[in-house]
């Protein structure tokens, strides 16, 4: 664009100068003319070289001033990168940390669980029908099953959504951890439960269920997904003097997952709770941590107890909670509570700060009970299945596997 306008101006100039040329040769003959036409041409182009001049300067400085301009707005960016590298340097320095913890606990709950695997199979050798219906030979079948399921990281999380009614809208998920065989297929508690109860292998599963509840949770806050999971705590897991006090130092250094993560038991290992494990929950508490009461099938509940443990929600099957009604002089209560009307019990839970969980909620007829007992969440097949949850998501918070596998065949009990 700068040739031609160039061009332009010569052409001008040389119009110009012809012009006066031929002005002066009218007026004083061919020399005049040309001398003329020469000098106002030099003229012209010298007048035109300082403008160019002045123009290429401000052109200049203008290029100097943008350069500036970019040098500062480059050493800002350098600057902020430089403050999201220490940032994420930080993070990283802190997840290691919290990860190094999370190894050691985990090595500690693998390595103690391997031991008193080893001294209880070396007393079932002796005894090889000490399982009653389940024979030697099917009782080391099934264990292997296990080790292999355990060493090779196979124990995966099933969520279940919780559902506000009669909105039907995910609010808590329930967990539950399943075992893989080598195959791929999935092992059903029932066909192992008979066996890993009396080994000691279930509260090690329960307890590697709440490291990944607690991952899981932690992955999910960070994209943001505010959903609560219940995840079942085990009195053997309150009571261990070992693996008790490490968990509540791994969960104060997750304390703001307090809202997301509620642990569960059962009504009946609730009321066996012994000093132990009630100060335990205490514990947990005090960290903010909130409570639930599954398989619950008497209603008749001491709701200051309730209260004091930090219980926020009650799990009743729907199929109990339609067995209780009874009808008196025209108005539906309560087997357990006679003298107060059945839609009024969730008010009175509400009193004390516990919910209502309609479980394993399996037709529409059920729903429509649930919501005339005025309570506000359902459960069950209805509203969804377990589901395993994204292979993505374990991935990032799964224990190392590597790690697992090979503290396991360090112990005895990988060398069998």
């Amino acid at each position: 664009m700068r040739k031609v306008a160039v061009a332009l101006l010569l052409c001008a100039y040389i119009t110009l100068s012809l012009t006066l040329a031929l002005y002066v040769w009218r007026a004083g003959g061919w020399p005049a003319g040309v001398g003329a036409a020469i000098g106002s041409l030099g003229l012209l182009l010298g007048v035109h070289g300082l403008v160019s001049h002045g123009v290429d300067r401000a052109a200049l400085r203008a290029e100097i001033h943008a350069v500036r301009e970019a040098h500062v707005i480059l050493a800002d960016q350098i600057e902020q990168m430089d403050a999201r590298i220490a940032a994420l340097s930080t993070e990283v320095r802190d997840e290691a940390v919290e990860l190094t913890s999370e190894v050691r606990m985990l090595e500690d709950l693998v390595q103690r669980m391997t031991q008193n695997l080893d001294a209880r199979q070396a007393f079932a050798a002796e005894i090889p029908h000490i399982h009653g219906g389940v024979g030697h030979e099917q009782r080391d079948a099934i264990l292997a099953s296990i080790r292999d399921a355990l060493s090779d990281n196979r124990v995966d999380l099933y969520l279940q959504p919780v559902v506000s009614l009669p909105q039907r809208r995910t609010v808590f998920y329930e967990s539950f951890s399943r075992l893989r065989d080598e195959s791929g297929r999935v092992m059903m508690p029932a066909e192992y439960l008979a066996v890993a109860e009396p080994e000691g292998l279930i509260s090690a599963i329960d307890n590697l269920l709440l490291f990944r509840c607690v991952q899981i949770v932690r992955r999910l806050a960070k994209q943001d997904r505010k959903v609560g999971i219940f995840c079942n705590i085990s009195l053997a897991s309150l009571a261990d003097e070992v693996f008790f006090p490490q968990f509540l130092d791994f969960l104060a250094q997750n304390k703001d997952l307090h809202g997301a993560l509620i642990f569960e038991l059962g009504q009946a290992a609730f009321r066996q709770r012994g000093a132990t494990e009630a100060r335990n929950m205490a514990k947990l508490s005090d960290l903010g941590f909130q409570f639930s009461l599954d398989k619950v099938n008497d209603l008749d509940l001491d709701f200051p107890d309730l209260q004091r443990s930090d219980v926020k929600f009650l799990k009743i099957s729907a199929g109990v909670l339609l067995e209780q009604l009874l009808e008196i002089d025209g108005h539906l209560t309560l087997k357990a509570m006679r003298d107060l009307n059945a839609a009024d019990f969730a008010d009175l839970t509400r009193r004390y700060g516990v919910e209502i969980i309609a479980e394993k909620v399996e037709n529409e007829r059920q729903v429509i009970d649930v919501l005339e007992l005025n309570i506000g969440y359902g459960q069950g097949h209805l509203f969804g299945q377990p589901r395993a949850i994204r292979e993505a998501i374990l991935a990032e918070a799964d224990p190392p596997s590597a790690f697992v596998s090979q503290t396991l065949r360090r112990s005895a009990w990988g060398g069998r």
